[in-house]
């Protein structure tokens, strides 16, 4: 039962460090390995070659046991009751999930499994988080390949998740276009993934940006827009602390649109609502 979390082997999960703390971290910390985020711990997950997530195996309580094991024995869905989900941006961050699920009754339990996922690549939404990073959204981006974590959260879970996405829709991605395998070599059905709502940042010659770490984007875009440094400054510092103004946020997003920086990803938008 509930009890029983956090009786495995820790890997820093603290929610100190995460990015809407330090918003120049965006978008966190992501884990080297696959792994169960099991309240404040992060189990390694280690794939069974040919075999589906459940199977997969951790060290828990003293013991080696399948993904299958744990969840039932901390009382919680099984794998065929949970959503796959893919990651594009701090979603993969333990600290900034383990924030997101501050002061719930029930600590997340939340398997994370790294795959590669063609189709889509990370790239930068046009707006800016209230806590004054420029986060991720997704781009298409056929005949390329990413790797990204697919987490697996349950109803309640993929609920308090959603709750936190005000600006995306989570929509599903249909596997003959965009298919996600596990390193065990597995094949998923359909995973969601959240879209952009605000549509994706592009550079000079219309193409969408990539992710890069937040000092890196924040100081081209300030480079690239004399009104966007009058607005926020000429520093990443700068920038972080006056998009704390909700209005300062409005008039960039307004901003990013005048002058030509923002495409909108209508194939993204327009996939199945799950």
């Amino acid at each position: 039962m509930a009890g029983n979390i956090g009786t495995g082997c820790r890997e820093d999960a603290s929610h100190h460090d995460d990015p809407t703390t330090l918003p120049l971290t965006y978008p966190g910390r992501i884990p080297g390995r696959s792994g169960v985020l099991l309240g404040d711990d992060h189990l390694p997950l280690h794939p069974r070659p040919g075999r589906p997530v459940d199977d997969w195996v951790t060290d828990f309580a003293g013991e080696r046991a399948s993904l299958a094991s744990v969840l039932s024995r901390v009382g919680r869905a099984p794998v065929a009751e949970r959503h796959p989900m893919v990651a594009v941006g701090s979603n993969a961050s333990l600290a900034q999930l383990r924030r997101k699920f501050l002061g719930r009754s029930e600590p997340p339990v939340i398997p994370m499994t790294w795959a590669d996922v063609d189709g889509i690549a990370p790239g930068v939404s046009a707006h800016v988080n209230r806590s004054g990073y420029v986060p991720a959204a997704p781009v298409e981006s056929p005949g390329r390949t990413s790797r990204l974590f697919v987490l697996w959260p349950d109803q309640a879970e993929l609920d308090a998740l959603d709750a936190t996405e005000p600006n995306y829709r989570r929509r599903l991605m249909p596997v003959r276009r965009y298919p996600v395998t596990l390193d065990s070599g597995t094949r998923l059905p359909p995973c969601s993934v959240y879209v952009g709502g605000h549509g994706c940042l592009v550079d000079g010659e219309g193409r969408p940006r990539g992710l890069t770490d937040q000092s890196t984007l924040i100081r081209a875009l300030l480079m690239e827009s004399m009104e966007l440094r009058r607005v926020c400054g000429a520093t990443p510092e700068s920038f972080v602390e006056r998009v704390r103004d909700p209005a300062v946020r409005d008039a960039v997003r307004r901003l990013f649109r005048a002058e030509g920086r923002v495409a909108a990803q209508p194939g993204l938008l327009g996939l199945p609502v799950p």
